[in-house]
């Protein structure tokens, strides 16, 4: 059973999503922060999870903050902010390291879809916001793919061929998680959720 941890400083809020977390039966909610101070004091003394859900508006460090803090530290657990804000705040959190984006008003079977998508290694975001994001992407001029690391464009490509993971892995000579890594990297840079949207926005498809 994979591992939740959520930072939210409304209480109300904080507790419905604790209760929809744990009441899954999917998921195992690990702990339920106020702040990010106390999410780090946390991991810091040794804490883990599998998946992190944070707000953006917090007292002290905000949630971009704390996700720019956390991924270089702990790049293996996926990070889903879920957040009132869709304006620019939306790409500064992707940046720091996010690798979905889901607004409050997210029914909740829905948002529980996109905690299952993000353990999948997809980058769940709501409609609006994906929206956002390609508008964004389709008013800028220049060349997608020069965006990506050297290393990313060698997995995009293999990814273009059809290739599984292990088998792109292999060519490359690392590990599958390194590889799922790069491609979350891709996604994001892209601005796609998925293979067929990463290979059509670097005109690969």
């Amino acid at each position: 059973m994979n591992k939740v941890a959520l930072i939210e400083d409304d209480e109300k809020v904080r507790n419905f999503l604790a209760a929809l977390i744990s009441g899954s039966g999917e998921f195992e909610l690990v702990r339920a922060f106020g702040s990010s101070e106390d999410a780090m004091a946390y991991f810091e003394n040794g804490g883990s999870t599998d998946l992190l859900m944070t707000d953006i508006e917090l007292p002290g460090k905000n949630g971009i903050e704390f996700v720019a803090w956390f991924k270089p530290r702990y790049p293996q657990v996926q990070v889903m902010v879920l957040s009132s804000f869709d304006d620019e705040r939306v790409f500064k959190a992707l940046k720091a390291g996010a690798s979905g984006y889901i607004l409050k008003t997210t029914p909740a079977v829905r948002l529980m879809e996109s905690l299952h998508d993000l353990q999948r290694g997809g980058s769940p975001m709501s409609s609006q916001i994906a929206r956002m994001v390609v508008n964004t992407f389709q008013a800028q001029p220049v060349n997608a793919t020069d965006r990506l690391s050297s290393r990313e464009k060698d997995v995009l490509h293999w990814l273009g061929q059809g290739f599984r993971y292990q088998d792109i892995a292999d060519k490359l000579f690392i590990s599958v998680e390194t590889v799922r890594t790069h491609i979350r990297n891709i996604y994001e840079k892209l601005h796609a959720s998925n293979r067929r949207e990463a290979l059509k926005n670097a005109g690969l498809a």
